[in-house]
């Protein structure tokens, strides 16, 4: 029951810091955008894995900066297959490898689990798709690369569950500090080599108005307002689905923490109004049903 209600949990408190990482992207661009949410939630691991406590081994650390070099991987291969789209194939198909991938692992590798909640994980599974489904009007076909970066991206996230589940119970935080760290490094890189690539560019476009450049700049600061906010949820949800990891079976874990597209969605209709389609709301009806199995299974 505790690995069910902490994993559903951290998904949601996960979809919104993705709803936050969105607002944030709009004005900051994917990479800085992420890059700024990474350093807050590091900044606050900083401050909560020493009041946490936790016994600092090497090989716990290790394992967080792997768990960061996957994490980076998996965020830069989302934006890259969601931007070709289209997103009603591509988002549910990322988040249904993220929740086999792990799932599968945690089997092979010695996981037992009742009848009741092989059941639940197959609902699981059909809710993770129906609520990452973004319905398009005449959406196409997705291309090769797409499917082959939506799967990646997924893969990557299913490893960050692997990777983080050989942490040590006794570690505390310490693993998700080290692991915000790695992923901000990299993501600050990127950043910084996108913004040498733009100001090469912008020396040879005509230069804006200082009107322009006010309105751009106050955007920018809103900009690292909400993405502060994100990287702030997104340390809890992270510290929620590693606490869900270690309380129980990796797989349902996974299963369950691959709902975060239902807390971005949830946001999205309460804040800017957005429909929810019927067949999102099937999948969050089916995403509560199996984890009231798994928590009795």
């Amino acid at each position: 029951m505790l690995t069910a209600v902490l994993s559903l949990t951290g998904a949601f408190v996960f979809g919104s810091a993705d709803f936050l990482g969105g607002l944030a992207a709009k004005r900051l661009g994917a990479v800085l955008a992420t890059a700024v949410s990474g350093l807050a939630g590091l900044v606050a691991l900083a401050i909560a894995a020493p009041l946490i406590g936790g016994v600092r081994a090497p090989a716990d650390l290790w394992w967080g900066a792997a768990a960061g070099v996957a994490g980076a991987v998996a965020i830069g291969l989302l934006y890259a297959c969601l931007a070709i789209g289209p997103m009603s194939i591509l988002s549910p198909l990322t988040a249904l490898v993220s929740a086999v991938v792990p799932m599968a692992w945690g089997l092979a590798t010695g996981g037992s689990l009742g009848p009741l909640a092989y059941w639940a994980l197959g609902i699981a599974l059909v809710a993770v798709v129906l609520v990452g489904f973004v319905p398009e009007r005449g959406a196409v076909r997705p291309s090769i690369t797409g499917i082959v970066m939506g799967i990646g991206s997924g893969a990557a996230i299913g490893a960050f569950f692997i990777i983080i589940d050989q942490t040590a119970d006794e570690s505390g935080l310490w693993p998700l500090l080290v692991n915000s760290a790695v992923t901000a490094a990299i993501m600050f890189a990127v950043a910084g080599a996108l913004a040498l690539l733009a100001r090469s560019r912008a020396a040879r476009m005509p230069r804006r108005d200082d009107a322009q450049l006010d309105a751009v700049a106050a955007d920018r600061r809103t900009g690292l307002r909400i993405a502060i906010a994100c990287g702030l949820v997104n340390a809890a949800a992270n510290t929620l689905l590693l606490l869900g990891i270690r309380a129980g079976e990796l797989a349902i874990a996974a299963v369950l923490g691959a709902m975060y597209p239902a807390g971005t969605i949830l946001l999205a209709a309460l804040v800017l109004k957005e429909r929810i389609a019927p067949v999102q709301w099937a999948g969050l009806v089916l995403a509560l049903v199996a984890a009231g199995m798994l928590a009795v299974a």
